[in-house]
C-alpha cells in the first residue's frame, strides 16, 4: 500500500474512535481589543444569547461526552475562576498563569499533567461556533487518528465567518493535509479556534511563552497536521464588532442564512 493510499483511507470518519475526555479552554488573554469591556470583564464571560462564551464552550464539550475541563488563567482570572466554581458539572480544573502569559503552546504545555495521556480538545476563548447538521466534535473525534496526525484543526470558511476580517491561515489538500497559506495569498480556509491535540505533540517543546503555532509547522513539515471544514456557523467574539455580529446573528429569529 502506497503512503498516499494509506493517508486517504486513514483520514476517513473512524468509527471507533472515542471523544476525548479532556479538554482544555484557552482563557488566558488580554482581551485587547475588546476594551474597554475587558478592563472589568475578561474576554470568556463576555455574553452572547445571555451566556458567557466560556459556558458556550464547555456546553458544547460537555455534550459531546468531556468529563474533565481545564481552563488556563491570568488576565482577571479570578473571575472567571469564580463563575466556573459555581457550575455543577463537567469537572473544571484550573492552570494558573500569574507572573506571566504563557500563550497559546506554553499554556497548553503547562497544563498537561491536568489534561492525561490521551489526545484532548484545545478550544480558544474567544469564538462560539453552532453546529452543522452535526455535532462538530463529534465529527472532530471521527477523523481524529493518532496513527498519522499530531493535531486536528477545525478549520471555516474564510468568507462565511462572522467577526472576521483576516485573510485566511491554512489550505487542505484531498487528504485533509494542512498548508500555512502563502505570504501573498488569501486562503479559503481559517483556523477556528478549535482542535485536538495529542500529548507527544509537545516532546521538546520549548519552556516559557510560546505560540502553538510553532508546533503546527512541526507538524505540517512532518505531514502529521489535518484539518476538517466546519459545516455551521462560527463567530469570532474578538472585537465590539465581532460581539456585535454574533448578538444580531442569535436573535435572528429565522437565523440559518450563510453570512455570504
Amino acid at each position: 500500500m502506497t503512503k498516499s493510499t494509506k493517508q486517504k483511507s486513514s483520514y476517513n470518519y473512524n468509527k471507533d474512535t472515542k471523544t476525548p475526555s479532556t479538554a482544555m479552554i484557552l482563557a488566558a488573554g488580554l482581551g485587547i481589543r475588546m476594551r474597554p469591556i475587558t478592563d472589568t470583564t475578561p474576554k470568556p464571560l463576555i455574553e452572547v444569547n445571555d451566556r458567557a462564551l466560556i459556558d458556550h464552550a464547555i456546553d458544547r464539550l460537555e455534550e459531546s461526552g468531556v468529563k474533565t475541563v481545564v481552563v488556563n488563567l491570568h488576565h482577571l482570572g479570578e473571575k472567571i475562576e469564580a463563575h466556573l466554581r459555581k457550575r455543577p458539572s463537567p469537572e473544571i480544573l484550573f492552570s494558573h498563569e500569574p507572573d506571566q502569559r504563557l500563550e497559546t503552546g506554553g499554556g497548553v504545555k503547562q497544563a498537561l499533567p491536568l489534561l492525561g495521556d490521551d489526545p484532548f480538545f484545545v478550544i480558544n476563548g474567544d469564538m462560539l461556533w453552532l453546529n452543522g447538521s452535526q455535532s462538530a466534535l463529534a465529527r472532530m473525534a471521527r477523523t481524529w487518528n493518532g496513527e498519522i496526525m499530531d493535531a486536528l484543526l477545525m478549520l471555516h470558511s474564510t468568507v462565511d465567518a462572522y467577526g472576521y476580517d483576516g485573510v485566511g491561515d491554512f489550505t487542505l489538500d484531498p487528504l485533509g493535509l494542512i498548508a500555512r497559506r502563502l505570504e501573498s495569498e488569501v486562503s479559503p480556509l481559517l483556523f477556528s479556534g478549535v482542535q485536538i491535540l495529542t500529548p507527544k505533540m509537545f516532546i521538546g517543546a520549548p519552556d516559557g511563552p510560546f505560540s502553538l503555532n510553532l508546533l503546527y509547522d512541526k507538524a505540517i513539515e512532518a505531514g502529521r497536521l489535518y484539518g476538517m471544514v466546519h459545516d455551521g456557523e462560527w463567530f469570532h467574539v474578538g472585537t465590539p464588532d465581532g460581539l456585535n455580529q454574533a448578538e444580531t446573528y442569535m436573535n435572528l429569529r429565522y437565523a440559518g442564512n450563510k453570512r455570504r
